[in-house]
């Protein structure tokens, strides 16, 4: 399965050059040419849900956006129609009511969310949870409470237990933040990006450019490789992101 997770940088006239319609050949080459079987997206504007529905009719998207109304940003998983079904999705807010849309915690700058898709692969009938998030920007404290919370909520929930899951999206702080210890002491997690340099660059502006997006498995799942998309056109970038793909195969047994 290739997998890919992408911020896909929302769009904003300050941009310029690098404004989501001029981004959008770069985005339809990669994607056609990577061919990934699921893509979590970031950042995704509901102008862009639509072009990404429209212009990839070989994919099915779920997701919503993370306002009170189910507006604004949405966390879109993105799966391939010939190969993969949908068996549940749902959306959860990063909050003490996660299931009150546009909910926050009190250190969260906006509403987060998580997109919480469970597919299953065609062809070898093997289950798996896919859960898609962007944690807060700017409140520490948000991003620890949110990842914990995406971490019971896998835990926890009642259908599909102890299916393999994959996390993936921007957390918005390095691996070696205090934010993402958990991610090392929680049992049975695998960052299969942590060495994959940083993904953050702001157009090639970025001082210093960050690595904040992640893929992590957990359960009968390993990865055969893993790289990003670095490609760009005088000047003009896919987004202010690195997205990232990983080669993830189902273990035996």
């Amino acid at each position: 399965m290739k997998f890919v997770t992408f911020n896909l940088r929302v769009d904003r006239p300050q941009d310029g050059d690098n404004r989501f319609v001029f981004r959008q050949p770069l985005i339809l080459r990669a994607i056609g040419r990577e061919k990934p079987d699921v893509i979590c997206f970031q950042e995704v504007e509901p102008h862009m849900s639509a072009w990404l529905k429209s212009s990839f009719p070989d994919y099915d998207a779920v997701g919503c956006g993370r306002g009170a109304k189910l507006d604004s940003e949405q966390m879109t998983v993105m799966f391939r129609k010939s190969g993969y079904q949908l068996l549940e999705m749902r959306t959860f807010w990063l909050s003490e009511t996660p299931f009150v849309p546009g909910s926050r915690y009190p250190e969260s700058s906006c509403p987060r969310c998580c997109t919480d898709a469970v597919l299953m692969e065609e062809a070898s009938g093997r289950v798996f949870r896919v859960l898609n998030t962007h944690l807060d920007h700017r409140g520490k404290a948000a991003r620890e409470k949110g990842l914990a919370l995406i971490l019971r909520h896998a835990e926890e929930i009642e259908s599909f237990p102890g299916v393999p899951m994959i996390l993936a999206g921007d957390f918005n702080a390095e691996p070696d933040s205090e934010e993402m210890e958990i991610l090392k002491t929680y049992p049975g997690l695998t960052d299969v990006t942590r060495s994959i340099g940083f993904t953050y660059h702001g157009y090639g502006r970025a001082d210093p450019p960050e690595q904040i997006d992640y893929i992590v498995l957990k359960g009968a799942l390993s990865c055969e490789s893993v790289c990003k998309w670095t490609e760009e056109e005088n000047g003009v970038y896919l987004s202010d992101h690195y997205p990232v793909c990983a080669e993830i195969s189902f273990c035996q047994g």
